[in-house]
C-alpha cells in the first residue's frame, strides 16, 4: 500500500518562508510527511543562499553537512575519498555538489554515490541536477526551494530534476525582492511608526509578504506606502553582517534570514503595499500585505493565480 501511495504522489508545495527557524520546522514537517524509511537517494535542487542548509537540517536533525555557511570540515570534504573506512559510522550522508567539485572529480564523486547507495545508505545531495546526468538514476524524492518548496516523488516519467531547478531557480528572486521589502518595511514600522516586532508576525503570499498583527494598528497607508517606496529608491546596499543581522546601506537591522536578500534595495521591482488591512478570521489577525508585481487585485484567489495560467 505505502508503494501504491508513492506511486499516487505527483508533487506537492509550500511556501519557502523566510528565516531559519521557519525553514528548519518546515523541514522537519516535509520529512513527516513524505520521507519514507526506505529512501536512499534524496536530491535538494536550488541557488545558493536559497536556505537550502537550514530546509536539510530541519529534515535531518543531526547531520553533519559536508560544507556549512561557516565552516569548512576538512575530513567531510575528502570524505570521497577515504576508501569508506567510515562507512559503519553513519547511516546518512550529505553532499554539495557545487562545493564538492572544487575539491574532488566528478567521477569520484558519483563512485561514492554509487558505493553508498549499493551499501544501502541514504545519501542527501545538494544540487542534485548536477550529479544526475553522470549518476543516471533519478532521486527517491526531490525537494526543489526557490518562492516555493515543491516535493516531488519521481516515477519513470519524471519529473527530472533540472525541470524543478528551472522552477525554482526563476521563482528564487520573488523571495529575495519580499524579504528585503519586508525588512524596509518592519524598519520604518519601528522607526516611523512606533510599531514593535512583538505586535507582529511573518507570514507568506505569492510574490510578496504579509506581517499578521494580534490587535488591529492604527496605521497611516498613504504615508506608510510612500515612505517605504521612497526608502527603496535610494538605491541602498543590501548586504550579509552576521546569522541575525543584515546592513541596508549603513543601518544594522535584525534579520532572522540575513542571506537572502537582494544586494541592492533598487532591485526590488514593482513593489505596492494594499492599503488596507485585512482580517483573517482563521487566526484572529490583521494582516498588512506588500506585494512585488504590483497586482493588488483578486486578493483572494492570488495563491492559485499561477495554476489558473496553464494551458492544455
Amino acid at each position: 500500500m505505502q508503494n501504491l501511495l508513492q506511486e499516487y504522489s505527483v508533487s506537492s508545495q509550500y511556501f519557502a518562508p523566510r528565516g531559519r527557524e521557519r525553514l528548519m520546522f518546515l523541514g522537519e514537517q516535509i520529512a513527516q510527511r513524505h520521507l519514507h524509511f526506505n529512501d536512499r537517494l534524496i536530491g535538494i535542487v536550488g541557488d545558493a543562499g536559497s536556505g537550502k542548509s537550514s530546509l536539510i537540517k530541519g529534515m535531518f536533525p543531526g547531520l553533519e553537512l559536508s560544507n556549512d555557511d561557516d565552516i569548512l570540515n576538512p575530513r567531510k570534504i575528502m570524505q570521497v575519498r577515504d576508501n569508506f573506512e567510515d562507512l559503519k559510522e553513519a547511516g546518512s550522508y550529505h553532499i554539495d555538489m557545487r562545493f564538492q567539485t572544487a575539491f574532488t572529480q566528478i567521477y569520484e564523486i558519483v563512485d561514492f554515490v554509487k558505493n553508498l547507495l549499493s551499501k544501502k545508505r541514504r545519501v542527501i545531495v545538494e544540487h542534485f541536477d548536477l550529479l544526475y546526468p553522470l549518476l543516471g538514476t533519478n532521486a527517491d524524492i526531490i525537494v526543489g526551494i526557490g518562492e516555493e518548496i515543491i516535493v516531488t516523488r519521481p516515477s519513470l516519467f519524471g519529473p527530472l530534476p533540472s525541470s524543478i531547478y528551472d522552477i525554482v531557480h526563476k521563482s528564487l528572486t520573488y523571495r529575495k525582492m519580499a524579504h528585503t521589502a519586508e525588512d524596509v518595511t518592519m524598519q520604518i514600522l519601528e522607526d516611523e511608526f512606533g510599531v514593535c516586532h512583538d505586535c507582529y508576525f511573518s507570514s507568506d503570499i505569492r510574490k510578496g509578504f504579509v506581517l499578521k498583527f494580534l490587535k488591529e494598528p492604527n496605521l497611516d497607508f498613504v504615508k506608510l506606502s510612500a515612505k517605504i517606496e521612497e526608502t527603496l529608491a535610494l538605491s541602498m546596499p543590501v548586504s550579509y553582517y552576521d546569522e541575525n543581522h543584515i546592513k541596508i546601506g549603513d543601518k544594522l537591522v535584525v534579520c532572522d534570514g540575513p542571506r537572502l536578500h537582494v544586494s541592492n534595495t533598487s532591485k526590488v521591482l514593482n513593489f505596492s503595499l494594499v492599503k488596507r488591512l485585512i482580517k483573517d478570521p482563521k487566526t484572529s489577525t490583521w494582516c498588512l500585505v506588500g506585494l512585488i508585481d504590483n497586482n493588488s487585485e483578486d486578493l483572494e484567489n492570488r495563491n492559485t493565480v499561477h495554476f489558473l495560467k496553464r494551458k492544455d
